[in-house]
């Protein structure tokens, strides 16, 4: 049990922080991208007002009247910064324009001087730009604005490959750093969580052990007490302290049994064979079909013939005995529903009955050794709060799992066990 809990915890970490990993570097690039991204907007739309066209030879050229460091139009630049035509990734940029008159006949282009792209191809972009009809956006690494003057349209680009090629560089590092960071984190929790869960599996083994020792320890008196109770019996006839005796030496009894069959669930390798479940299930709710009937219940059952899977058949007949005889004794309405039904390759049985609400936090301990949910029902009926500790190990002992939820009025567990052939 505590080697499951234990690959859980440390799933769980691991878990944790690889989704913490994930936000932070999610948040991180975003951020980055969102940054980049609107300052190279606001280094196309300074490109696009310093862009003039010669109306004579429909060459781009800086206007004839602007001064050599024409004013900026938008929001003047923070105090201490430079303007941004001033600045070193401005002018590092690459800006690639498209000017189109009318009926879309292209009156100028200018691809950077740097070729990246054809004439042809800033065209078929510009182009496609325009049909989309879209002020501004991207394509593709290419930022774009379209500025409709009154002589011409320009389409105005910006290539992003350099100022993004630092982020996707970050980004491929990032991964992998982290990602070997995550294995040797994996490596070093596996390592401590071996260290921090070892004694509390040692104390595990050994209160289990205590347990079964007890347990065989105690069958020895249990068994000479019953046997001289008979004797005295038969001598002295009844008697009001003779039958106390016996009735608490019944009682411990049935304590030690229960108490060995919770040992030989949770330790004993049980011999395993091939158990038609469905017959199982089918029987054990016979027999206890008369039990049902003097409490005022009576059974529903959906069982589905031909479920066989490999188990031991006494621990599976008597998961099934939990089951029915806890929602016998708990049930407040008349009907308990029974259901057995195949899902996938698992066999999962369901037994609901109405019942009084259970909280929350009591559902979380109802697997729990000796928990009773109603304290003041001190071991009436000759229950100790073993019953469901015991279907629990069964049905881990078969590699399966097992739930208690309650809605609606209704309680209803639910055991899931794999069908291994």
């Amino acid at each position: 049990m505590f080697k499951r809990s234990r690959k859980k915890i440390i799933l769980a970490i691991m878990g944790s922080l690889v989704l913490l990993f994930a936000i932070t570097l999610s948040v991180i690039l975003l951020a980055s991208y969102r940054e980049i991204r609107q300052e190279n907007m606001a280094m196309l739309k300074r490109h696009v007002e310093l862009y003039y066209l010669d109306s004579e030879t429909g060459v781009p050229a800086v206007p004839p009247d602007a001064p050599p460091d024409m004013p900026d139009t938008h929001a003047p630049e923070p105090p201490g910064r430079p303007p941004l035509d001033q600045k070193p990734d401005y002018q590092l940029s690459t800006f690639y324009s498209v000017a189109f008159g009318e009926n879309d006949t292209v009156i100028a282009v200018d691809n950077g001087e740097k070729e990246v792209y054809s004439v042809e191809e800033l065209i078929g972009i510009a182009k496609e730009i325009l049909a989309g009809n879209t002020a501004s956006g991207r394509t593709g690494a290419l930022t774009y604005i379209v500025d409709r003057r009154p002589n011409y349209t320009l389409v105005a680009l910006m290539d992003n490959t350099v100022s993004e090629s630092g982020l996707n560089t970050l980004l491929r590092n990032v991964l992998i750093i982290g990602g070997a960071a995550i294995l040797v984190m994996f490596f070093i929790s596996l390592v401590l969580s071996k260290r921090i869960i070892r004694p509390l599996e040692e104390n595990d083994q050994r209160q289990k052990r205590f347990i079964s020792d007890a347990s065989h320890e105690l069958k020895t008196p249990v068994a000479v007490i019953s046997t001289n109770a008979e004797m005295l019996a038969r001598e002295i006839g009844e008697n009001e302290w003779l039958a106390n005796i016996r009735y608490e030496n019944e009682r411990m009894g049935g304590l030690v049994t229960q108490l060995l069959d919770l040992s030989r669930a949770e330790n004993a390798e049980a011999p395993m064979e091939q158990v038609d479940f469905s017959r199982t299930v089918t029987g054990e709710t016979l027999a206890l079909e008369t039990l049902a009937f003097d409490r005022g219940r009576a059974f529903r059952t959906e069982i589905e013939d031909g479920i066989t899977l490999t188990g031991n058949r006494t621990q599976l007949t008597q998961l099934v005995s939990i089951l029915l005889d806890n929602a016998i004794r708990h049930a407040s309405g008349s009907e308990i529903g029974i259901s057995l039904k195949r899902q996938g390759h698992h066999a999962v049985l369901s037994v609901v009955n109405e019942g009084d609400e259970i909280p929350q936090d009591k559902l979380e301990h109802l697997f729990d050794r000796f928990y009773r949910v109603d304290e003041a029902r001190n071991s009436e009926g000759r229950h100790y709060g073993l019953g469901l500790s015991i279907a629990k190990a069964v049905v881990e002992k078969h590699g399966g799992s097992i739930s208690v939820s309650c809605q609606d009025g209704k309680v209803q567990f639910t055991a899931s066990i794999p069908i291994r052939k």
